[in-house]
């Protein structure tokens, strides 16, 4: 039962990472690298169109990583980097709460990130057929 809460959490978080990676990149649901990128300048993250690049590609390849457990620590780490941006740049000022604007949320998934990073992704993953 372990292994099949793991694959769940990790297809959750993944997969929600592939689509925010993809909003960034691609604009699917979303405003794509030119919207993300003047977004990230208004929030001093310069280059803004880069930078918003490097994060989509973050995004999306590393929730993919994380969803099939490839690489789980490496991907885990990805995730939380994300989530720590998201925390010191955008959410952080705004305290605690998610109905307030704050990092609640990404605080959450930046433990689930690390967490599975520290005990690995279980029995269905790739890295359980691989290593």
């Amino acid at each position: 039962m372990i292994g099949f809460g793991l694959l769940l959490i990790r297809l959750v978080i993944g997969l929600s990472f592939v689509a925010h990676g993809a909003q960034k990149l691609f604009g699917f649901g979303g405003g794509g690298l030119k919207v993300t990128g003047a977004h990230f300048e208004k929030l001093g993250i310069r280059p803004g169109v880069t930078m918003a690049l490097l994060a989509g590609l973050s995004e999306l390849i590393g929730g993919a990583m994380f969803a099939l457990g490839l690489l789980t620590p490496l991907a885990g780490i990805v995730i939380a980097g994300t989530m720590v941006v998201g925390i010191l740049k955008v959410h952080g000022p705004n305290g605690y709460w998610i109905t307030k604007g704050g990092y609640e949320y990404c605080l959450a998934v930046l433990v689930v990130a690390i967490g599975l990073a520290l005990t690995g992704a279980g029995q269905y993953s790739l890295d359980a057929i691989l290593f």
